[in-house]
């Protein structure tokens, strides 16, 4: 009998549950630790955040799914990695603070022999003094943060509708953000309700962004083929944006968010400031505070995690320039550098580099979009993880070792805005492979085949057609495994 704990109930971590669950026999345990009683599908908080879905929409309650697969559920934090045990635990274990009610604060130790590591990002509203919902600014990373920023915004249409001029700032709100679609998206969601509600002559929509040029999305932009012709996503981009009278300050590290202004620098030095009546501004990630210790218990925690919290894993960290960067520098497996059960799985990996060439100032401030790895990557590298340790308890070291790296997987992204099936637009986007391989496609670094972009209302449909296909795979209903991650 083993026991596989996964830390985290995201996309990456209930994906690899759910899977792992249907892959091994009820003799062997299926945990799962989440410091959250629900899961979220946070591509639709963008339609929560212009009113056209409520969190029960976006939401559900894990343990009863749990219950029927079963998966033993702990609504915990986790604190600490004890990869080797401690004196007085000798196996391996993780350390949790419960957010259950019924136990809330009480801590415990959960024993494991393989572990997954799916903890997702901590957003980081500190890095910027004055972002985030405790601050100057909304957001739409979680579906609470989502309904808060609707109520924002439905009171600036308020005002719209009385005569009152407003201007609405939507974008990143620190130099190193991640998520671009994220922000791209809501952008054209609330460009679409000004519409709808009329007041669109006299709102002034503003995006701000770390990116170098409109399109690059954090991925080092894209070339799309199109009907026997290469069309770069900044160009595809910008015409969004022209057509929708969004204007844009690019290359921009948001430093400070005060009530109804912003202060940014951009990567030529240039200071500037921007008001706004309504900023809706996404946080950096970083990594979940936790610490590793060794049996003795000496802090390991720097040669397990990456300064940015994030876990290290089979990826080339070796530093190096810009033009020395690699698809193969990318992990496969996923497996931690220091231990040979755990993993790390979506988020909670550490990149080896961005894909987009990181800018400074003159001033030394960093102006780089991080490298996205949310959605469907975080759901393929989950369910690739779970492969690999149902291959190991069922043939030992003999097991097949699953594969899953971003420079050989291809991913789509869709935008939509508006809601229902007669009425949106979506902008849809496909990329292959995720990260940018020179060495096989040359200078555009993907597959142009396959890596294309269309807006209409097609789009649009299968972006409502994944919202309800997503819940239902996620819920675990019949047959849900075969709908892709």
């Amino acid at each position: 009998m083993s026991r596989t704990v996964i830390m985290g109930a995201g996309v990456a971590g209930h994906t690899a549950a759910l899977h792992l669950r249907r892959m091994i026999g009820r003799e062997h345990d299926v945990v799962v630790i989440a410091p959250n009683s629900t899961w979220n599908w946070i591509p639709s908080n963008i339609w929560v955040g212009v009113g056209q879905m409520d969190t029960a929409q976006v939401t559900f309650p894990l343990a009863p799914v749990y219950r029927r697969k079963g998966v033993e559920f702990h609504q915990a934090l986790a604190t600490e990695l004890h990869p080797e045990g401690s004196a007085d635990l000798p196996r391996p274990h993780v350390t949790v603070r419960y957010t259950d009610p019924a136990r809330q604060g009480e801590v415990g130790r959960i024993e494991y022999d393989y572990l997954i590591n799916a903890t997702g990002p901590k957003l980081n509203f500190a890095a910027t003094p004055g972002l985030g919902p405790e601050g100057n600014s909304w957001s739409v990373c979680t579906a609470g943060h989502a309904e808060e920023a609707n109520r924002a915004l439905q009171e600036v249409i308020g005002r719209l509708k009385r005569g009152e001029r407003q201007t609405l700032l939507i974008g990143m709100g620190n130099g190193t953000c991640t998520c671009q679609g994220a922000a791209f998206e809501y952008t054209f969601n609330v460009e679409h309700e000004l519409r709808r509600e009329g007041v669109r002559d006299n709102a002034d929509v503003i995006y701000i962004t770390n990116e170098s040029s409109l399109g690059d999305f954090g991925m080092d932009g894209m070339n799309f083929g199109h009907k026997g012709q290469v069309v770069s996503s900044q160009a595809f981009t910008e015409s969004i944006f022209r057509e929708r009278g969004v204007k844009a300050i690019m290359s921009a590290a948001v430093e400070r968010v005060d009530e109804g202004k912003v202060a940014y620098e951009q990567v030529d030095g240039t200071q500037g400031e921007q008001a706004f009546d309504f900023a809706m501004l996404l946080p950096p990630f970083r990594g979940v505070d936790l610490a590793a210790f060794d049996r003795d218990g000496n802090d390991i925690t720097a040669e397990v995690f990456a300064p940015n919290g994030f876990m290290k894993v089979d990826a080339d960290y070796t530093p190096k320039p810009y033009e020395e960067w690699k698809a193969s520098d990318w992990p496969k497996t996923y497996q931690s550098v220091k231990y040979d059960n755990v993993w790390a799985a979506g988020i909670a990996f550490a990149p080896p580099h961005a894909m987009s060439q990181p800018r400074t100032s003159p001033n030394g401030t960093v102006i780089a979009p991080a490298p996205p790895r949310t959605g469907m990557p975080s759901g393929v590298i989950g369910r690739a993880v779970a492969q690999t340790i149902a291959e190991r308890i069922k043939h030992g070291a003999q097991g097949k070792v699953h594969t899953a790296s971003m420079a050989e997987m291809g991913a789509a992204c869709i935008a939509a805005a508006g809601k229902g099936w007669r009425k949106g637009t979506a902008a849809a986007m496909t990329v292959f492979p995720i990260i940018p391989d020179k060495d096989k496609y040359g200078a555009s670094g993907r597959d142009t085949k396959e890596t294309y972009g269309e807006i209409g209302l097609s789009a649009h449909w299968m972006k409502v057609l994944l919202h309800y296909l997503f819940l239902y795979k996620a819920k675990a209903r019949p047959f849900w495994y075969l709908i892709p991650e």
